[in-house]
């Protein structure tokens, strides 16, 4: 079997008025995050590590921000269309390790959910799914409030 490894990096700053949406779990927070779409840094990060695994660009090249069609897309269709990208290039998802970096909200409650809505539009096992949330002790950007990074590595078995 042919393992490939991927790795994705997203970031997106807090505005004011929009919603919290990461993992794809709306999160009550008094900021949300900025972007064409409805900014889910994490999903963002998972789609960008899945796509580099197979050689296949990034979310950008697929969904660019240019497309008027993307404007507050749900990232959770996004992801699902990678993943069936995926397939039709004899892909599956093997296993996804994200990592969310924010000084705020606290995410330990909303992680479970997550798993689950990741697990189910990748086709794969809740178990296969790893999702962790950090602070930055109040260094950098995310530390300063100005926004939420995430980082994701994946594994793409190829089918049969």
């Amino acid at each position: 079997m042919t393992l490939r490894i991927g790795h994705g990096y997203d970031v997106h700053r807090f505005e004011k008025g929009r919603t919290c949406v990461i993992g794809g779990v709306e999160i009550p927070f008094e900021m949300g995050l900025a972007g064409h779409s409805d900014a889910d840094v994490l999903l963002h990060a998972i789609a960008d590590a899945l796509l580099g695994a197979a050689a296949l660009g990034d979310i950008g090249k697929l969904f660019p921000d240019s497309d008027p069609a993307f404007a507050g897309a749900d990232s959770l269709r996004l992801l699902e269309s990678v993943v069936l990208l995926l397939k039709k290039e004899g892909y599956r998802v093997g296993n996804i390790d994200g990592t969310v970096i924010a000084q705020r909200p606290k995410l330990a409650p909303y992680i479970p959910r997550m798993r689950e809505k990741i697990a189910c539009v990748c086709g794969t096992e809740i178990g296969r799914i790893s999702v962790k949330a950090t602070t930055e002790e109040g260094l950098g950007f995310t530390g300063n409030m100005e926004g939420v990074a995430a980082h994701a590595v994946c594994l793409l078995e190829e089918l049969g």
